[in-house]
């Protein structure tokens, strides 16, 4: 069964298609349920369509609101045998799921709020099989930057380019995001952690800009343009494969 988007991403099936490929890898070496660790996982965004491609789904997630609404999803959908829910923050990770048991762990929207985003990819790392993947997805500082640059926010563009690891000190209003990520960051903060990077390409290039273009019309430009660079470099997200080194 594929991945169908559920994650309310326009753009997002550029990480779709490369998690669809790292599912069908498990399946050939005999995992015919996958197992998914989803840390950070919210209101089961990226969980519940798992679930629904026949993964064993374990969420990670302490905000009791989230997965309040993650349990409504999975019901909805049929397919709360699927889903393990743990409300825990990844500082403890390690502590409640067995090390180097996962096929696949997801860190989407994690590391721009965590305290210590070098120890939580070192900790997904930890929980990944040997020849399991993790998946990153982060905001990206430079799309960002552009958007506020385009809409007139002229100082508010300059903040955030030249603030450290893309935190504006005020932070965001009404939201958590807190840190933003380009190419080179995210490439050292994966690396860092032991992993060898498979895929990096961008999620969002033009789709979070353009209304009127026609859903066929621009999947297949997003899935054109989101390895080539300098494109990748501002799409909305930043997406990263990797896994183990030595894998």
């Amino acid at each position: 069964m594929r991945l169908e988007s559920a994650s309310g991403l326009r753009g997002a099936d550029v990480v779709h298609r490369v998690l669809d490929a790292e599912l069908t890898a498990a399946r050939q070496r005999g995992r015919q349920q996958p197992t998914v660790v989803d840390v950070g996982g919210g209101s089961g965004g990226w969980a519940v369509p798992l679930a629904k491609a026949g993964c064993a789904v374990t969420v990670v997630e302490p905000n009791p609101n989230a997965v309040a609404t993650l349990h409504r999803r999975a019901e909805d959908e049929g397919v709360s045998s699927r889903i393990t829910v743990i409300t825990e923050d990844v500082e403890t990770l390690t502590t409640v799921i067995a090390e180097g048991s996962a096929d696949l762990v997801l860190a989407h929207g994690l590391l721009e709020v965590v305290d210590d985003p070098e120890s939580a990819l070192t900790a997904l790392a930890a929980v990944t099989s040997a020849d399991g993947a993790v998946s990153v997805l982060v905001a990206n500082r430079y799309a960002a930057v552009l958007s506020r640059a385009l809409a007139g926010r002229l100082d508010e563009a300059r903040e955030l380019l030249t603030a450290p690891e893309g935190v504006v000190p005020a932070g965001e209003p009404g939201g958590e995001l807190l840190r933003r990520f380009d190419v080179e960051s995210v490439t050292a903060l994966v690396e860092g952690a032991g992993l060898g990077i498979e895929v990096l390409q961008g999620d969002g290039v033009v789709s979070d800009a353009v209304a009127d273009a026609g859903e066929g019309e621009l999947t297949a430009f997003e899935l054109v343009a989101a390895e080539r660079s300098p494109l990748r470099e501002i799409a909305a997200r930043l997406h990263v494969l990797a896994r183990k080194h030595g894998a």
